[in-house]
């Protein structure tokens, strides 16, 4: 029995939280940009502090399992 609970809820936040899909915080022009398409090095790292955080939430407090087989 595998534990896919945390390899899929990064994936999602993953493809969710790429800076410049659904939204860029910090934005380029403005503080919130949405769907822009583009990136900077200062929102990679908020991204990514942003990501560290909800995936640590997922998988260590809240605990979510899903097994297969």
């Amino acid at each position: 029995m595998a534990d896919w609970g945390p390899v899929l809820i990064a994936v999602v936040l993953f493809i969710l939280l790429t800076p410049g899909l659904l939204f860029q915080f910090p934005g380029n022009h403005r503080t919130l940009e949405c769907s822009n398409f583009g990136t900077s090095g200062r929102s990679i790292l908020v991204h990514s502090i942003i990501f560290f955080g909800i995936l640590t939430l997922f998988t260590v407090v809240i605990g979510v399992h899903i097994y297969t087989g």
